[in-house]
């Protein structure tokens, strides 16, 4: 449960459901005017906020530095659009519209018991809770000023553009290994033998070994001749390693939009001159 002390925390800060999912920026919390307790949190959703809607926080809690609440994000995106009045209530019409959209009993918060309709007839919230003590329910916009205790000064209001950034997914990049067959040439040298024929005359020196043998005969000799023949074989050895790795560039974009300001103008009724501010 979300108590007054807490407003602070819940201001401008990120709203999540409760399968911790983003679901916009708190912008405003409305106070029931019999309880004087948080009930309900105006949501900014869609690019740059531009969308509010309204979800209960009566059961709604804050974790870390963000308020947690018990709906799904599309089911508060999806909540009925309502006007807030100059006040800063929300009327019991709406109010009663928003409970049966969310399905929660409008008599489990804050009521009283012999509460009438008197706001549901066209009494706005402000001046039902004037009226009967414990006739009515409404909200009144946190740090807001009660109907009944306003100046007589009129609020000029304009609209801010906020320019933000949001991430999403460009593409997908991968690395895959394959394999391809190469041809390769190497030389390499290789040696083999040829028979000779060598010839040598009789000398003093060779003279028994020549003739040592029969006069006349014959005979043959054999020689093993021998050559070299290239062998290929192929090892595996690791080159290098490959991994991917992102990069950020940082570039500026210009944004365009429109905003709306008020304009008071001051018209007298005698000679209809207007003086703008």
């Amino acid at each position: 449960m979300i108590t007054r002390e807490q407003i602070p925390e819940v201001l401008d800060h990120q709203v999540y459901d409760a399968e911790g999912k983003k679901i916009g920026e708190a912008g405003h919390v409305f106070l029931d005017d019999v309880t004087g307790q948080p009930e309900w949190a105006s949501v900014r959703t869609g690019l740059f906020g531009s969308h509010e809607t309204f979800v209960p926080i009566h059961d709604a809690a804050m974790v870390e530095d963000h308020l947690e609440v018990p709906y799904s994000k599309d089911q508060v995106k999806d909540a009925p659009h309502v006007d807030v009045d100059q006040g800063g209530h929300l009327s019991e019409q709406e109010e009663r519209r928003l409970y049966d959209y969310y399905g929660v009993d409008w008599g489990g918060y804050g009521q009283e018991t012999g509460r009438t309709d008197t706001a549901a007839a066209g009494t706005t919230g402000t001046a039902a809770a004037a009226g009967t003590a414990g006739t009515a329910r409404s909200r009144t916009g946190a740090g807001g000023t009660r109907g009944r205790d306003r100046d007589e000064a009129m609020t000029r209001s304009e609209e801010e553009m906020r320019v933000g950034v949001e991430r999403q997914e460009t593409g997908k990049a991968r690395l895959r290994k394959y394999v391809v067959t190469e041809d390769v040439q190497k030389t390499v040298p290789v040696r083999r033998e040829e028979v000779r024929v060598e010839r040598e005359p009789i000398t003093e020196e060779n003279r028994g070994e020549a003739m040592s043998g029969p006069e006349i005969s014959e005979g043959e000799h054999e020689v093993t001749l021998h050559e070299e023949r290239p062998v290929v074989e192929t090892e595996v050895r690791p080159v290098e390693r490959v991994r991917l790795t992102t990069d950020e560039r940082t570039e500026e974009e210009t944004v365009e939009g429109q905003v709306r300001k008020e304009r008071i103008e001051e018209e007298k009724a005698d000679d209809k001159r207007r003086r703008r501010r």
